[in-house]
């Protein structure tokens, strides 16, 4: 069996030969993998499940000085601590109006032309399109986050009209995507605090809700399945989110959530994609205590409706001893199924 179809069962809830997993780096975890492994090619020695094929920023980001980028939308990040992400300097849109803001091409050249080499060369691993800042992320870095939280009181005409037009380049860069043999797009959009949403319940299901329902949609009407990535306390959405078609979360954070709960209640109906504690455990717990929760989590997923990660892309804080300690024990729990 193909890891692209150990994947297929365990979103589908049903029990996989084993749990399949995939996960991720920061730079400064990277380099200590690298140094390890002795190779900068990861992907053979950590037997990931996920094919990424990326949009949503365009192919690169602009390089500017004093370690600044410039992305595809215009917004400047301020990379020179956070080399990953970064932090947003100013705004695009200084006043609630689209009026002299232009959109960038969605459909760039150069990106979708690389999909079928990308499979071509991994036809084993389940492929995922990811659009990421793919709705109200996109919208406060272009805005101020604290502006545009006051103009869904104060303007929310020109909230809607923001939602709508990033809905849109989102749709035109999902449709360009499912020409290709992909089996699902992945979406993120940041929604949860430490304890519960950014904005409230209703607020999210007047201005976000309506937007999703729609770029879902488009996905499973194609028969592809819909990943989401929203980071903080956000379990409350999920009636919601599976209602207009949502088949896998992410990051499933255990700090913030009770997925030892949520897990089995929502099997069969909504698969979860992380669970390993990176605010605790991984940067502060021992090799032995990584082991444990990771074989907790495996036990937990051996029915279905599960993918291994981190609930977050590795930080440099943690120790290569623990990043070692999890990728062993999944590795060693699958043993030579995972091809």
């Amino acid at each position: 069996m193909t890891k692209r179809e150990v994947v297929a069962l365990a979103l589908g809830g049903k029990k996989p030969p084993y749990v399949p997993w995939n996960f991720g780096f920061t730079q400064e975890a990277r380099e200590k993998l690298v140094a390890h492994y002795g190779t900068n090619d990861l992907e053979p020695v950590l037997g990931n499940h996920f094919l990424g094929l990326s949009g949503g920023n365009g192919p690169a980001f602009t390089p500017l000085a004093n370690g600044r980028v410039r992305d595809y939308f215009g917004v400047i990040w301020d990379r020179s601590v956070d080399h990953d992400i970064g932090n947003v300097e100013g705004k695009v849109l200084p006043e609630p109006s689209l009026k002299d803001y232009r959109f960038p091409e969605p459909k760039t050249p150069g990106l979708f032309e690389s999909i079928p080499g990308k499979i071509a060369k991994r036809p084993d691993l389940y492929r995922i399109f990811s659009i990421g800042f793919s709705l109200y992320e996109r919208a406060w870095t272009l805005r101020g986050m604290e502006d545009l939280m006051l103009d869904t009181l104060e303007n929310p005409e020109f909230v809607h009209e923001l939602l709508d037009a990033i809905t849109e380049w989102n749709l035109a860069q999902v449709r360009e995507a499912l020409k290709y043999d992909i089996d699902g797009v992945y979406f993120g959009d940041d929604w949860g605090a430490q304890k519960g949403l950014q904005m409230g319940l209703a607020s999210w299901r007047t201005f976000i809700k309506p937007r999703l329902a729609r770029m879902y949609g488009e996905v499973r009407r194609a028969g592809k399945k819909v990943f989401i990535h929203s980071c903080g306390d956000v379990d409350e959405l999920f009636p919601d989110l599976v209602e207009i078609g949502l088949d896998c979360f992410n990051p499933f954070q255990p700090e913030v959530m009770d997925v030892f709960r949520l897990l089995p209640e929502w099997r069969g109906r909504l698969a979860f994609h992380g669970g390993l504690s990176t605010q605790r455990t991984l940067p502060r717990g021992s090799a032995q205590e990584v082991r444990e929760e990771t074989e907790r989590l495996l036990d937990l997923g051996s029915e279905g409706g599960y993918i291994f990660a981190p609930a977050h892309a590795v930080e440099g804080d943690v120790p290569l001893s623990n990043m070692l300690a999890f990728i062993d024990t999944v590795q060693a729990r699958a043993g030579g199924a995972a091809r």
